[in-house]
């Protein structure tokens, strides 16, 4: 799946890469494939024996997962979307079943068979008959006509809106708390695969930052960066702003060159076993302004102050809360004025997935937004941002523990040394 990073990309990667593959650091960098370790099915069928109790909770008789994250978490199946449909039938009561293009079919198989469900049954569709009516008649057969069926977020509206029609005696409602129910608590084996995303990345991004020279484009550095992921055994990618262009949280287009006081940002993570890395580091080719070094200050201390707020029961309005404090203290506020976004998302799967630390996202009846829960994994990411002049954002991912919160990675040490805490 493209990301924002992946889209900013161009061809000059494939030309600069060859250029430091054996240049050191870069090229000192070893391959740490043979650390990550697939998540079993056994888990995967545990997986699915929790989304069937939030079915049950939520008052759903099955859920429809297309092609995406959500169906590589229960199925293990990797599957793109596209204008065909391709979905996994989830009932709360009996065997998962999958519909597939009929052309499809032996690739289906393939996959099916690796996963939790190797027999699970296949019903096919061809080109000139409504994959709808094939759901519809199989939901029909299951005695499940009037059924609630829950539809995963990342569906197209063409996909629910057509099993809608196809069944007009059933309801199509969300299957957010359900999905997002299962996937927003991680598991050992998950943590494990995340800490190593982590550290994959830390290790590329300092690797990349000792091989920055003056006067380099950013578009070269971030070819850098993504060849020291790729050295390490995994695909990574980052976002490389200078100087006004790091003003701009998701920076500018514009062609921006790297110079002596130049602030540098780099926001970027790779996936290991498709569990996301998402980091940012700011620093300063040469001697930072007094400004810059009192942002970052502030900064820093925002970072801390979302970590040491971040424990089981807190609501995640009071993590974001916490470290917008710190920053309007500093004399960055009020509110989103020099801070302009939340102070993080949650991470796994999806770079970016539920919950988010911040009041607007709610997965429960009473409209209050989610409490943190052991297990649950965040970026912690706040940053100050002025136009015209330059912006400093510090990125870590952290998870939960049951007495608070912690990195997978050290903060960054300063603008001199980004990677001297490691």
């Amino acid at each position: 799946m493209l990301t924002r990073r992946g889209l900013m990309r161009s061809a000059f990667a494939a030309v600069a890469a060859p250029m430091f593959a054996d240049v050191p650091p870069i090229g000192q960098l070893k391959s740490r494939r043979a650390e990550a370790r697939p998540i079993p099915n056994t888990e995967r069928l545990a997986r699915v024996e929790r989304a069937r109790r939030l079915m049950r909770e939520n008052h759903l008789d099955a859920i429809a997962v297309a092609g995406g994250s959500s169906l590589f978490y229960f199925s293990g199946i990797r599957w793109g979307l596209s204008e065909r449909l391709f979905v996994m039938i989830v009932p709360a009561e009996g065997d998962p079943f999958f519909v597939s293009p009929a052309f499809e079919k032996d690739r289906a198989i393939e996959q099916i068979a690796g996963g939790p469900f190797p027999s699970a049954r296949i019903l096919t569709w061809e080109e000139d008959v409504s994959p709808y009516r094939v759901v519809a008649k199989a939901f029909t057969e299951r005695h499940l006509a009037t059924a609630r069926i829950g539809i995963e977020e990342h569906m197209p509206f063409v996909f629910a809106d057509g099993i809608g029609k196809a069944l007009p005696g059933g309801a199509i409602v969300t299957a957010t708390p359900v999905t997002a129910g299962c996937r927003m608590i991680k598991s050992n084996n998950e943590l494990t695969l995340m800490r190593l995303a982590n550290e994959i990345t830390l290790e590329a991004f300092e690797a990349a930052w000792k091989s920055l020279r003056d006067g380099m484009a950013a578009q070269e550095f971030a070819s850098i960066i993504a060849e020291a992921h790729r050295r390490l055994g995994f695909e990574g990618e980052a976002d490389v702003f200078v100087g006004e262009g790091a003003a701009l949280p998701h920076g500018s287009r514009r062609p921006q060159v790297i110079r002596e006081s130049s602030i540098v940002l780099i926001d970027g993570g790779c996936r290991v076993e498709g569990y996301h890395s998402d980091i940012t580091r700011t620093f300063v080719v040469g001697k930072p302004t007094d400004k810059m070094k009192r942002v970052f200050d502030i900064v820093r201390q925002a970072q801390s102050a979302a970590l040491a707020a971040a424990r089981p029961g807190v609501r995640c309005e009071a993590v974001d809360a916490a470290a917008r404090q710190v920053i309007a203290a500093g004399g960055y506020g009020p509110g989103y004025r020099y801070f302009t976004h939340r102070i993080g998302h949650g991470i796994g799967l999806d770079e970016h997935e539920w919950p988010y630390l911040t009041a607007a996202n709610t997965l429960q009846k009473d409209g209050q937004s989610i409490a943190l829960a052991p297990q649950m994994t965040f970026s912690d990411e706040p940053g100050i941002y002025i136009p015209g002049e330059f912006g400093i954002r510090l990125e870590d991912d952290m998870h939960i523990l049951e007495g608070g919160a912690e990195w997978f990675t050290a903060q960054s040490a300063s603008l001199e040394a980004p990677f001297g805490s490691r």
